[in-house]
């Protein structure tokens, strides 16, 4: 039921985001590097081992950097090519779902590459920016679809349909966030008002399809 109530937002949600990467679609100087990363990380992807340890470790920890912004603690951190765990001592859906929907890698190049161009003035450095974020986003991407192939407990124990419906509109929320930071022309208050709009629209069809299946007798 809760995955059912969320799905329109979800809807909402994509429907912003994809009206967003059109806006930016003439960006030359934001797509190129982008595409760039994410071309080099697909070429490394499908000619070489996978970097699994990599991949697991940033799952496992991304459990637990959730865990810490929920009052948790971490009591036990493991983590190999094969597979990982992590023992905290609280846990919710957003902590058990959150290597799906949330970028680690991608986070942690973004706050790495701002503090060395706070710390080292760089300006002239946005190409390698983006070519960075889109390739760890990309890592992020491709190898979250290749876990999703095997069993995943964190799924089975959520339900695969919320936990489906909750990944999909988080990670939107978090495009939604990232987007007017990461490139130029967008307004945070233009994004989230658009936001608004679409899910008026949303809400509105819904109705109207409500009406239709079941119309008023009267």
């Amino acid at each position: 039921m809760l995955a059912l109530i969320l799905m329109p937002v979800a809807v909402a949600v994509s429907w912003t985001v994809w009206d967003l990467f059109r806006r930016l679609g003439s960006l030359l100087d934001f797509w190129v590097p982008i595409v760039s990363g994410a071309g080099v990380w697909l070429v490394i992807f499908a000619s070489l081992p996978r970097p699994m340890w990599l991949y697991v470790v940033g799952h496992e920890l991304t459990h637990a950097l959730w865990a810490l912004l929920f009052g948790g603690r971490v009591k036990a951190f493991k983590a190999t090519s094969k597979g990982g765990h992590v023992v905290l001592t609280k846990t919710n859906s957003l902590i058990t779902l959150a290597p799906y929907f949330f970028p680690l890698y991608a986070a942690l190049w973004v706050v790495g590459f701002l503090g060395a161009a706070w710390l080292l003035g760089w300006r002239r450095h946005l190409f390698w920016f983006h070519f960075g974020l889109g390739l760890t986003y990309a890592f992020h991407l491709t190898l979250t679809a290749a876990v999703l192939r095997v069993r995943q407990p964190d799924l089975e124990g959520e339900g695969w349909i919320f936990s489906g419906v909750l990944i999909w509109l988080l990670h939107g929320i978090l495009l939604l966030m990232a987007l007017p930071f990461l490139a130029p022309g967008l307004a945070p208050v233009s994004v989230l008002a658009a936001a608004g709009d679409r899910m008026l629209l949303v809400l509105r069809w819904l109705v109207n399809l409500v009406g239709m299946i079941f119309p008023n007798p009267g």
